[in-house]
């Protein structure tokens, strides 16, 4: 069956259906490969903008300022490079059957969840005690 069979623009998963059924994989697939090609995308921009950017600044401040915005992009580059592998990381877990379920307890992650954040690997709850174990090493 083709994927445009499958899922139409106007397709929201829902509670009513069965979880992760073929077409609730085919949304969160679409759903991650765009935000994907658009990571990319924004990526190639941002790349072809510090190399046009390569002009010599004789003031030391527009000269400082210039370095900064380069650092501040690079960061961004960076912070997007492990994104996309949480995204491949995602699109594999939809390969092998395991997308959508709590890495912690197994159980289904909530559809509004995964929409919200498709790389979600732990539910609501497993995330909050995750993070009330990272507050309680970082106290100490």
């Amino acid at each position: 069956m083709a994927t445009a069979d499958i899922v139409d623009d106007g397709y929201k998963p829902s509670e009513n259906e069965p979880f992760m059924s073929e077409r609730q994989r085919d949304y969160f697939r679409r759903k991650l490969m765009g935000w994907k090609d658009e990571i990319l995308r924004e990526s190639r921009e941002t790349l072809a903008a510090l190399q046009s950017e390569n002009e010599n600044h004789p003031d030391i401040a527009d000269r400082a300022s210039s370095e900064t915005d380069r650092a501040i992009e690079l960061r961004a580059r960076d912070r997007q490079r492990k994104l996309i592998s949480k995204i491949d990381a995602a699109l594999s877990r939809l390969d092998d059957g395991t997308y959508g379920y709590c890495e912690e307890t197994g159980e289904p992650i909530a559809l509004k969840r995964l929409d919200a954040r498709p790389i979600a690997t732990l539910s609501v709850e497993a995330q909050e005690r995750h993070e009330r174990r990272e507050r309680v090493y970082r106290d100490d």
